[in-house]
């Protein structure tokens, strides 16, 4: 990746580190205990794409308020909850190139602190004047939710099809950084048009994001994409590359796949990512992310022409463009 995210923010400089004041303030407790895991998973907030979709749709659709401020906060906790989560169902020891919480504390307080962080994310929510937001965001985690247990539900099913994996992935991950960009557009008045398209942004956005993040599981470098990689090949988990080999490669290869991803051997995960790495499947992969950055990008059509609009440009190619 050749540009920092935060190097194209700018223009949403103050009220982004408005929104990093908020986080630190809503999850400060009166137990040391609690501020000390909250400080230990802030480390994973990284590039904060989430609360920069939410301010950059606001400032395109019209002015930022403080209602952005404190949704664009809830996202990022929400996220954040996710990330925790996740790390305890894939049994991940690392992260933003740092040990994850359940590898240092266990589950019970990965899951716990998972578990607080949603819970501020609907306390803010609910001190908004308006209840939209809130229903968004139960009915975003819901989906989320909802994504993930289909997932685990297709664990070890090497039959998956590629519109069920769009499924899961449109629901686990697509359905936050829809909602960022449709709060983002409703919260500054946007026509119902215009949060449609905010919607279909933000909803391709995501789906090239995972498919592109389940690329760099297969064939990224750990150092350079900072977190444990071959955790769907350990769990089972076919994304589009392994779903494209299994319809389309030489039936040998096939059938070495399947082996592979039912085996023990400890070195499996190099010997798939040596078989797939020549094929035709991950140039497939990252053209259908391309087709759902496309996608984005044609939804911004309407958009006043301005900086909010050419970073919104910029943040859906820059989505297939992360470190390998």
């Amino acid at each position: 990746m050749t540009t920092e995210l935060s190097a194209l923010t700018d223009c949403i400089g103050s009220e982004m580190a408005a929104v990093d004041r908020l986080f630190s303030q809503e999850l400060r407790s009166d137990l040391s205990c609690v501020n000390v895991l909250v400080k230990h998973v802030s480390r994973f907030r990284g590039k904060m794409l989430r609360p920069s979709l939410v301010l950059l749709w606001g400032k395109a659709c019209g002015e930022l308020t403080d209602a952005h401020i404190s949704v664009a906060t809830v996202v990022e906790m929400v996220h954040m909850s996710t990330l925790v989560h996740d790390d305890v169902l894939d049994e991940a020891e690392l992260r933003r190139k740092g040990a994850t919480l359940n590898h240092l504390r266990g589950n019970e307080s990965a899951v716990l602190l998972g578990d607080y962080l949603i819970s501020h994310s609907y306390h803010l929510c609910s001190s908004l004047e308006s209840q939209y937001a809130s229903r968004v965001i139960g009915r975003t985690t819901n989906e989320l939710c909802e994504g993930e247990l289909l997932q685990i539900e297709n664990r070890n099913n090497l039959e998956l099809d590629e519109d069920t994996y769009l499924t899961i992935i449109s629901r686990k991950t697509a359905s936050l950084t829809s909602a960022c960009c449709t709060l983002g557009a409703k919260m500054s008045d946007a026509s119902p048009e215009m949060i449609q398209q905010a919607n279909v942004y933000g909803r391709s956005l995501g789906i090239a994001f995972q498919i592109q993040d389940d690329i760099l599981d297969i064939v990224g470098d750990t150092r350079a994409v900072g977190k444990t990689l071959g955790i769907d090949i350990e769990k089972v988990k076919l994304t589009l590359p392994m779903i494209h080999f299994l319809r389309t490669a030489p039936m040998e290869h096939r059938h070495l796949l399947r082996s592979l991803l039912q085996s023990r051997e400890l070195d499996k995960v190099e010997k798939i990512r040596n078989l797939i790495t020549p094929s035709e499947s991950l140039p497939y992969a990252r053209a259908r992310a391309q087709y759902y950055v496309d996608q984005a990008r044609a939804s911004l059509r309407n958009l006043p022409d301005g900086e909010p609009r050419q970073v919104l440009e910029m943040i859906a190619e820059f989505v297939i463009s992360r470190p390998m």
